[in-house]
């Protein structure tokens, strides 16, 4: 069922790939020819240059050591080389351990979908029994802090918010007091996604992680970048910069329902060995995943 909805959702993704591979074969043509094809698709698939060089020159080695050239070894030598590269990253998983309290920063540019994933995975993990508190910490932004008021609303998590233009960072603070004070298990910390300048957006962040490492040092702050899939390699261009100055352990990939340029996550991974956390795919409030490798590749190629 969720494999189903997974490959409904990433079907312009699979229109521009695997059909077009599909269509290399079409010919008679020489091995050469078809792999530079496929390096060719898999550039104009957001998957980029570097590592669409790679995927086809491991395909070159592999193809040397077998005897079977055909089109369907070909497509699982390439599934293959698909799946490897997306389990490169530091972790792909997302184990919830049933005792095991959580703190999440979640960052990213304005625009990406960043407080509507907040409110979905809110809603896994309420969904699993626990108590998830958010803490409204986009306070430059008009209306984010309401917007994610009416997802504390829809999925029965608890808010902490502040004023607009408040100092983000006290937001921050008072939210891990009532975190303490009323034991709960998630704490999920929406963020700014635009300042006046870089620079002062990331200290914004530096600060607010300070201050959640300070307030709770026994637990372990996981920060998540949002990017919107639509942006193809601008995405990854964005990931890098936020990269540099924060401690980004994962991806949450936004609007892959509306794209073709679903390539993006391996770029993401293989340039810069951040694992996807989670995908969206669709705007009701179940419409994202736990990213597993296999089952996204097995829905594209």
């Amino acid at each position: 069922m969720i494999f189903s909805k997974i490959k409904e959702n990433l079907k312009k993704t699979k229109e521009a790939f695997d059909v077009k591979i599909s269509n290399i074969f079409t010919n008679n043509k020489d091995i050469e020819t078809i792999l530079d094809e496929i390096e060719e698709t898999l550039i104009l698939s957001d998957v980029g240059y570097d590592t669409s060089t790679k995927i086809c020159d491991n395909l070159r080695q592999a193809l040397k050591k077998q005897v079977d050239k055909s089109e369907s070894a070909i497509k699982e030598l390439l599934r293959k080389e698909m799946i490897d590269i997306l389990l490169k990253g530091k972790t792909n998983t997302n184990k919830k351990a049933d005792d095991k309290k959580e703190i999440i920063l979640v960052v990213g540019v304005n625009g990406v979908g960043k407080t509507t994933s907040i409110g979905k995975i809110a809603n896994l993990y309420r969904n699993d029994g626990k108590k998830v508190l958010l803490a409204a910490a986009d306070t430059f932004r008009a209306g984010a802090v309401e917007q994610l008021e009416i997802w504390a609303q829809r999925t029965g998590a608890d808010i902490v918010k502040g004023k607009e233009n408040e100092d983000p960072a006290s937001v921050a603070y008072e939210a891990t007091k009532k975190f303490k004070e009323s034991n709960y298990d998630i704490l999920i910390c929406d963020t700014a996604g635009r300042l006046h300048n870089k620079k002062n957006l990331m200290d914004e962040l530096y600060k607010i992680k300070r201050i959640i490492n300070k307030n709770l040092p026994e637990i372990e702050v996981e920060v998540l970048m949002v990017l919107d899939s639509t942006t193809g390699q601008n995405g990854v261009i964005q990931a890098k910069s936020f990269f540099e100055r924060t401690d980004v352990n994962g991806i949450i990939l936004t609007k892959l329902d509306s794209t073709a340029k679903g390539g993006i996550v391996f770029s993401i991974v293989e340039e810069l060995s951040i694992p996807i956390k989670y995908i969206g795919i669709g705007e009701q409030i179940d419409d994202i995943e736990e990213f597993d490798a296999t089952s996204f590749v097995d829905a594209i190629v």
